[in-house]
């Protein structure tokens, strides 16, 4: 992930890297950002019922929020600003997203179309400008976080209600973008698992 030498330039989420008594984080970080995402974007899609959700929160706290924090704090200790950025994000995000369903959704009343529109909109721009960042990186990275913008801002349109259905088109769309969004998260933490393990190069991520 990182460059050991302080003064060479840092790469973003790589496979091919020197030897380091901590293991590579990417793979879990990604692995949790990715199997969280994809069981939500099931439901934002209207392929499962939202009464599914209960499932999700599950997934939001534990894999998706604390297991991708964790990646992230690892990625500090690596000296990978990028990763550790990116994770410790959103393991926040999955946090913060379990506090809204379970604590404090109720208490939005009219204001929850646009605050949630807001929230999302925001972790869009978060999103784009780590991706202006990832093109430093693998392109495997890149789909990740290419995806991933459309993703947040098709849902946040979602949320204000734009394109007719109360925003349930916008909403559905982004589910099934969120989907293959997912889905590349899953293939990059697999290459970097298997690349690894293998030592060297078996699927490739650039």
């Amino acid at each position: 992930m990182a460059n050991n030498n302080p003064g060479a330039p840092q790469t973003v989420m790589h496979t091919a890297e020197a030897p380091n008594p901590i293991a590579d984080p990417a793979p879990l970080g990604l692995a949790g950002f990715g199997t969280t995402t994809l069981m939500l974007s099931f439901i934002n899609a209207g392929i499962i019922a939202a009464s599914g959700t209960g499932a999700v929160l599950g997934m939001a706290a534990a894999y998706g929020g604390t297991a991708q924090f964790a990646a992230g704090m690892w990625a500090f200790k690596r000296g990978n600003t990028f990763a550790a950025t990116a994770f410790s994000s959103f393991g926040a995000f999955w946090w913060s997203y379990y506090l809204i369903v379970v604590v404090f959704a109720k208490g939005l009343g009219t204001a929850a179309g646009p605050v949630l529109g807001l929230y999302l909109f925001t972790w869009g721009v978060f999103t784009l400008y780590m991706f202006v960042a990832s093109l430093h990186g693998t392109r495997a990275v890149q789909v990740v976080f290419f995806l991933l913008f459309i993703t947040f801002f098709l849902l946040a349109l979602g949320a204000w209600g734009w394109g007719g259905g109360g925003g349930s088109g916008f909403t559905h769309i982004g589910g099934y973008v969120g989907i293959v969004t997912a889905i590349a998260a899953l293939y990059t933490s697999f290459a970097d698992v298997l690349n690894a393990t293998a030592r060297r190069v078996i699927l490739p991520t650039n």
